[in-house]
């Protein structure tokens, strides 16, 4: 699969100094954390959840996630579950393969290529009984979501993982979603994080990526922004945001990518305050450590990923810095921006995460930004027919 696969080859060399990377789902882990992008949830309930996947891989949509929980009604889950399994037994008979083929040149779609899939669970215990209920269309899977996170009830998801990927024969992410009470209660936040820090270290291979749960966070002292704000406006929300960065993003080889937060408004055009408010926690997301995106509706994705391109001055800056620290050691370069300086040691770790993004969602041409990017992402879908 490749980011932005969906666009012409013209349309990508005009854009692109450096063109993403193609890769599969059998990358290592830390690519595939860095090319998660827009993750788009989907109710499991959809009637049309076949066509709405394969859709959405034409759309270039690289992540997705089924979701048994909060996205569906109590009293609808047997359903669900039921729906799900159908449509992936069917997406595997019609040889869809996830994650190895979309965003190929000729759309996503070619070749019956699907995004990476992952469900969202409501317990431990469905993990291994809907592996046993796909068979052999688990290997559409990539892994499963894990809600309601916590030091208590994390050892029974990562066992539950541990044993669907010995049942069923291939490689199974999981990824945890921060989210409960505790996290934003002051007086049980540092125990709890903490707690999670070690169980988490102790099942490292099997965790793609920390999800943060900004809704639920919200929801425990009745708070919700609006399209004008972002999660970092919320002092409550901004707080946990830093303190699970502080414990899970750290860049000395014992962190994880940490997502960002849900946006909640669609759909999205080309001006609006849904964009801007969109764009602005992009932007904060990015620079206090997180990457990537849920998304709950198709119109946020090409917003996402366009804000995921590597600028030009960005890029020159990391390379630079590389090159200088391989070479010299330490010390300070100036930028090829003459706009700022680069200390060579203090930067290193912040331009190897910029080149780890630049591989997978490429860098832009000097003088081409956001708008030009996004542009072209909405015009594909407008000539794709999407």
């Amino acid at each position: 699969m490749r980011h932005f696969g969906h666009l012409g080859v013209d349309v990508r060399r005009r854009l692109f100094l450096v063109e993403p990377t193609p890769f599969d789902r059998h990358a290592p882990a830390a690519t595939l954390a860095t090319a998660l992008g827009a993750t788009l949830y989907l109710p499991a309930t959809r009637r049309t959840l076949v066509a709405d996947v394969r859709k959405q891989a034409a759309r270039a949509v690289v992540s997705m996630v089924l979701c048994l929980e909060d996205a569906i009604a109590d009293g609808e889950v047997a359903a669900a579950e039921a729906n799900l399994v159908d449509g992936l037994r069917t997406l595997a008979g019609l040889g869809g393969s996830a994650g190895d083929l979309v965003g190929g040149e000729s759309g996503g779609s070619a070749g019956g290529g699907l995004p990476l899939l992952f469900v969202r669970v409501r317990a431990p215990e469905q993990i291994g009984e809907l592996v046993g209920r796909l068979g052999p269309a688990s290997r559409l899977l990539s892994g499963f979501v894990l809600p309601k996170f916590t030091e208590e009830n994390g050892g029974s998801y990562l066992e539950a993982l541990a044993d669907a990927e010995l049942a069923c024969g291939q490689r199974l992410f999981g990824m945890p979603v921060l989210e409960a009470p505790e996290l934003a209660q002051l007086e049980h936040r540092r125990a709890e994080l903490l707690g999670l820090a070690t169980l988490l270290a102790k099942y490292r291979d099997r965790v793609l990526a920390v999800r943060l749960g900004v809704t639920d966070l919200c929801a425990a002292y009745g708070l919700r922004r609006s399209p004008e704000l972002t999660a970092y406006d919320l002092a409550l929300v901004a707080g946990v945001i830093g303190d699970v960065v502080n414990v899970f993003g750290r860049a000395d080889g014992t962190g994880f990518t940490v997502t960002g937060p849900v946006w909640e408004y669609f759909p999205l055009g080309r001006t609006g305050p849904e964009l801007t408010g969109l764009l602005r926690e992009i932007e904060l997301d990015r620079v206090n450590g997180l990457l990537g995106k849920t998304c709950v509706h198709p119109s946020q994705v090409p917003a996402v990923h366009a804000s995921l391109v590597v600028g030009h001055e960005e890029y020159c800056d990391a390379r630079d810095v590389l090159g200088g620290a391989r070479q010299r050691g330490g010390g300070v370069v100036g930028s090829a921006y003459a706009n700022k300086m680069n200390e060579l040691k203090p930067h290193r770790a912040w331009a190897e995460r910029v080149m780890g993004r630049a591989e997978v969602f490429g860098v832009a041409r000097a003088g081409v930004g956001f708008a030009e990017l996004f542009a072209a992402c909405r015009d594909a879908e407008v000539r794709g027919g999407c």
